[in-house]
């Protein structure tokens, strides 16, 4: 279908994920993908409304905080596990809240990778953009999401090839991207000083004891920021690696995570599982900071192997420790290019604008 050349602008309702308030941490990379889309959707004159866990803050966002109890996250359980949820859950109250409100709304957007809305689909009248965040985890979720992918074709958003297909019905989902940054936010660092970076929740799935050995074997300071989502997991890293050069600087909002990631040499990415995109990495970008990933999942397809960073095999310590002493050879300048191109937050306001026309019109 072709798109008008000046389009009617959008309302458009955004769900939240339920596994944190917006702001906490707790929902990893979703918390940057809805804050940077429903800035560059505004800045285009769409008007967005968000709808949130109770205790959400996204600066001068607009935000219906609802209450309820939060929703366990998927990448905690098994494939087989059955579908669970708390006595007042926040994630069906929003859900409710997002039916009653739905008709002064062209589109809702869904962040929340979870088995409820996709089971709610047809009992709504807007069409709805399902955001899948994650690759496979749980069978119960998997089907749901391919019962709406079959039933209503393109409304599956992913965020890279790689992990449409742990999907069977890869080929019925539409890759969309991660997100997208704002390189005017982050502070290019032509000169870094000798120092790693890690960021992310911390969490099993994430690997950070990789990335903890690594720094190490090279003797070189590791500033790790992000969430602690599982604190007997990072007491365990700390009694592992008790001589290790490590420094926690917890979850910095943007601006001082930006000062803190910009002037390292490195980010290490360093997850078990499938990473469906990994926003960690364009954030890296735009601050002129290469990244050294394992060659697994999204960072695959983001990290520019030999110019924007390293791809090492997947668990192995000996292939960070061999990047980290290749980083001299990245220019840095590239990895901000690849932000203010590729990544930044306009050229993903593009895709997401057309998609949400698309299932509009």
């Amino acid at each position: 279908m072709n798109i008008p050349s000046s389009p009617r602008k959008l309302k458009v309702l955004i769900l939240s994920t339920p596994v944190g308030a917006l702001g906490s941490g707790l929902g990893g990379g979703v918390e940057l993908t809805i804050a940077n889309l429903a800035r560059e959707l505004q800045s285009r004159g769409h008007t967005i409304e968000i709808v949130a866990p109770a205790g959400s803050y996204l600066g001068d966002l607009s935000i219906v905080q609802v209450p309820g109890e939060l929703q366990l996250t998927a990448q905690t359980q098994e494939q087989a596990a059955a579908i669970v949820m708390p006595s007042d859950p926040v994630l069906a109250n929003m859900w409710a809240k997002a039916r009653n409100i739905q008709h002064d709304y062209d589109i809702i957007f869904n962040t929340a990778f979870d088995w409820l809305p996709f089971y709610l689909t047809p009992f709504f009248d807007r069409p709805i953009a399902h955001f899948v965040s994650m690759g496979s985890q749980i069978a119960a979720i998997d089907l749901a999401i391919e019962r709406v992918a079959i039933d209503y074709p393109g409304t599956i958003g992913v965020c890279t090839r790689t992990q449409a297909e742990t999907f069977r019905f890869a080929d019925l989902c539409t890759v969309v991207g991660g997100s997208g940054v704002d390189p005017a936010v982050y502070e290019y660092c032509k000169h870094p000083e000798p120092a790693l970076a890690w960021l992310g929740r911390i969490s099993p799935e994430k690997a950070l004891e990789d990335a903890v050995a690594a720094a190490q074997r090279t003797g070189i300071k590791l500033k790790i920021m992000g969430k602690i989502q599982d604190a007997a997991y990072w007491e365990q890293i700390q009694r592992d690696y008790p001589t290790a050069p490590i420094e926690y600087l917890g979850f910095l909002p943007t601006h001082e995570l930006q000062q803190a990631l910009g002037t390292c040499q490195g980010l290490l990415m360093t997850p078990r599982w499938v990473e469906a995109f990994g926003n960690v990495a364009i954030e890296s970008f735009a601050c002129g900071v290469p990244v050294i990933a394992y060659r697994r999942g999204g960072p695959a397809e983001i990290i520019t192997d030999g110019k924007t960073g390293f791809l090492v095999e997947p668990d192995s310590i000996e292939g960070l420790v061999t990047a980290i002493g290749r980083l001299d050879e990245i220019d840095r300048a590239d990895c901000r290019h690849a932000a203010e191109t590729v990544f930044s937050q306009a050229a993903w306001g593009n895709v997401m604008e057309s998609w949400f026309y698309r299932l509009v019109e």
